[in-house]
């Protein structure tokens, strides 16, 4: 069934003249800009933050061996991440994938206040605002996944 609405631009309570927009399109167009959000979210994962993880880029490396987490907590890291951002882009899986990120947000949160001495602390931060948002308003998805897992089981 598909979904079409018009603008209503006489309604009663409105002044002559003014466009008052249904409900229904102001839900498609705010599911429009959560998509968007979650395509630009993919993008920064996948590209800023797992590649140069994972293609062992000098800037990486550093930060790693000065945390005594070496290769192997880098390229763990940069799967995580690449893996997170896949997932926010396949409908069932936004949901958790933004809880996921979100988490690993919290993690990268707590070693730049630890070890960096809070260089980059805001970082995290503002990514975890845009992820709780996925994650909440993607969350009846959750109910469909435990019931694909639950099938499989």
């Amino acid at each position: 069934m598909s979904e079409t609405t018009v603008p209503v631009t006489a309604a009663p309570s409105a002044p002559a003249g003014v466009v008052v927009e249904s409900a229904s399109a102001r839900g498609r167009r705010a599911r429009i800009a959560l998509r968007g959000l979650q395509v630009l979210l993919a993008l920064f994962y996948g590209i800023a933050s797992a590649l140069p993880k994972l293609i062992g880029h000098a800037s990486a490396a550093a930060s790693f061996e000065e945390l005594g987490w070496g290769s192997a907590g880098m390229y763990t890291i940069g799967a995580l991440e690449l893996a997170g951002a896949a997932a926010l882009l396949i409908l069932v899986l936004q949901s958790v994938a933004a809880m996921a990120l979100g988490a690993l947000m919290v993690g990268a949160f707590v070693v730049q206040i630890a070890v960096f001495d809070g260089q980059y602390a805001a970082t995290p931060l503002i990514l975890i605002v845009p992820l709780a948002l996925i994650a909440w308003a993607r969350r009846g998805h959750n109910a469909e996944l435990l019931r694909l897992l639950r099938f499989r089981a």
